[in-house]
């Protein structure tokens, strides 16, 4: 697939990704466009099966929602652009969780979703690490899981109740193979890494 052709300045809107073949993935962050492809390695597949089967289970019959890639999430900064077409940012993470109902839309979310989940691959590992890490801090996503299928760890953000307001991350916190963890904000979910990690998914 190649980069499609862009404005003046090479940068795109929402209304343009709109208008692309439905066959192809894409994300624009700040209108910069990014291919999607190649697909997943069957390893991201197997953790991303299996973790978005607990978070499924999880939430079944309660209030939030589970989506899994290929899924927009349209992140319009209210600041500078006056309708949602003219948005320049929608990305496709791994799995979201979304509590705000108000947030779902026909495409699929605009605004922060409450939970983002990336699984790391070698073509995505610095854009989900660098870009996307800002990107999701920015627009008030309360917590932010990063996979790493290579070291088997799990890299975990969230933002404290007192800097909400100022959308700012605390420290991360590192996850092994050996642990369970529980996302802050839904504490009564325990993860199970060495299920997540088994290395024969």
């Amino acid at each position: 697939m190649a980069i499609p052709k862009g404005d003046k300045d090479g940068l795109f809107t929402y209304k343009d990704y709109l208008s692309w073949p439905d066959d192809e993935r894409w994300e624009l962050i700040n209108g910069v466009a990014y291919n999607m492809s190649p697909a997943p390695a069957r390893r991201h597949q197997g953790i991303l099966s299996y973790l978005s089967h607990r978070f499924v289970s999880h939430f079944d019959e309660r209030p939030c929602s589970v989506y899994i890639a290929p899924f927009d999430v349209l992140l319009p900064d209210l600041t500078q652009f006056a309708s949602d077409d003219e948005g320049d940012t929608v990305v496709q993470p791994d799995l979201v969780v979304v509590c705000d109902s108000a947030k779902l839309t026909r495409q699929g979310c605009t605004g922060a979703p409450d939970l983002v989940l990336e699984i790391l691959s070698p073509a995505t590992a610095f854009k989900d690490m660098e870009d996307k890490l800002r990107l999701y801090e920015h627009h008030g996503v309360r917590e932010y899981w990063i996979v790493n299928p290579g070291n088997d760890t799990l890299m975990v953000y969230s933002m404290a109740p007192e800097a909400a307001s100022a959308r700012t991350y605390r420290k991360p916190v590192l996850y092994t193979a050996g642990d369970t963890v529980s996302p802050r904000i839904f504490p009564d979910l325990a993860i199970d890494l060495g299920r997540v990690f088994d290395r024969d998914r």
